[in-house]
């Protein structure tokens, strides 16, 4: 009886290199499995499935975990703030965990012998893969031929070719993962550090001129409403606020990082829904939360973005750290009004019940009304003894 691969299959070049070879060349029954994090549209999926039985696989299935990539990961990544270097949403590090658990799972359901994927042996999802698939499907063994066997797209593409499936796959000058925190591009100028992407390397441009207010309704700490309308499907309101920022070209950026594997990579992103919500919930939180909450919050979400990024949403102090997060937004609800203009926006106000910026003790430049004149100057006082204790030993270093 022939062995059972699971193939985590994304449609391009390498994991159909996958599929046809694993069938042709090894004999195994092949299953191709596509994980939809949100990023494929229904055209795309139908097409994935159709390639996928021309190349041999004995079964294709879509694996939908968007819904579970927004309630397991993208939440926190919101109440947190996430972005790696403050700059980049942490979409494509994020997605490939979710996608990786979720082909585990089917591996396991149908009792595979293996799973393959298409990562090359110079990059980060190599590690995301391997590392949840050692977890999470123990025992199964882990085929990658492009990685192992150090294969050019050239010989993928004649290999294919060569065996009747002509689709094409030409060499680009960008390559582009779209998900549903952002699409990222790697490639062309980027390769060289002195240059930036031009206009023509994004696949959303300006289509307003604006400027349009934007408004963004919150509770505790998620997103629900957006210009006044109420969602009760998370998913549905980030896409519909990627839809009205992505026609001001909102959220681009090029990003600079570390890899797991310990080289450098730059890679540049749009990310409109992303920016937008960050950067209204931020907003929010400076109204709603305390100093220490901030600051705790900021340095534990911090920790959660690299983790997710080095492929550790397996490590057990995650979950720790989502109650801490989810415990901070309990007070983070209001509307932030944004305003939009093409490739920039600004946070203009908020409205919250839970403001702590207006209070009965004291209106900041304004007035006190809980304390006197005295009690202030008694404050500072004592707050100056450290300073004053040491420069009275110390009299002639100077600042």
């Amino acid at each position: 009886m022939a062995k059972k691969v699971v193939v985590a299959f994304s449609g391009g070049l390498d994991t159909s290199y996958n599929v046809m070879y694993l069938t042709r060349e090894m004999g195994y029954e092949v299953y191709a499995a596509c994980a939809n994090t949100g990023g494929f549209t229904p055209e795309q999926l139908k097409q994935n499935e159709e390639n996928a039985y021309k190349l041999g696989a004995v079964k294709y299935v879509t694996l939908d975990v968007t819904r579970e990539y927004y309630e397991k990961s993208l939440k926190y990544m919101i109440f947190g703030n996430v972005l790696r270097n403050n700059c980049y949403p942490i979409s494509v590090s994020s997605e490939r965990i979710f996608q990786a658990l979720a082909v585990a799972r089917y591996a396991n359901e149908i009792g595979a012998d293996a799973i393959a994927h298409g990562s090359t042996g110079a990059g980060n999802d190599q590690v995301r893969f391997d590392m949840t698939f050692l977890v999470k499907a123990p025992g199964v063994e882990i085929i990658t031929l492009t990685r192992d066997r150090n294969l050019s797209r050239k010989e993928e593409i004649d290999y294919l070719n060569a065996n009747g499936f002509n689709a094409d796959f030409a060499k680009l000058k960008y390559s582009y993962n779209v998900g549903i925190w952002g699409t990222s591009i790697c490639g062309g100028e980027l390769l060289d550090s002195k240059q930036g992407l031009p206009e023509s390397a994004y696949l959303k441009h300006p289509t307003k001129q604006g400027p349009e207010i934007l408004s963004l309704g919150f509770e505790k700490g998620e997103l629900v409403a957006v210009n006044g309308k109420k969602y009760d499907d998370r998913i549905k309101a980030i896409q519909e606020v990627e839809k009205i920022g992505a026609a001001y070209a909102i959220g681009r950026d090029c990003h600079v990082g570390d890899s797991i594997i310990g080289i450098k990579g730059r890679v540049g992103f749009e990310a409109a829904a992303p920016m937008l919500i960050i950067n209204a919930h931020r907003f929010l939180e400076k109204f709603t939360l305390s100093k220490w909450q901030q600051y705790w919050k900021d340095q534990v979400a911090n920790w959660y973005g690299m983790f997710l990024h080095e492929s550790q949403y397996l490590e057990p102090v995650m979950p720790d750290i989502e109650a801490m997060l989810t415990s901070s937004q309990r007070n983070v609800n209001g509307t932030v009004t944004l305003e939009l203009r093409p490739y920039s926006f600004q946070t203009v106000g908020c409205d919250t019940p839970d403001d702590l910026v207006h209070n009965s003790l004291g209106e900041y430049g304004e007035g006190a009304k809980a304390w006197t004149a005295d009690d202030a100057k008694g404050f500072i006082k004592i707050t100056s003894v450290p300073l004053r204790t040491y420069y009275s030993v110390h009299p002639d270093e100077e600042r």
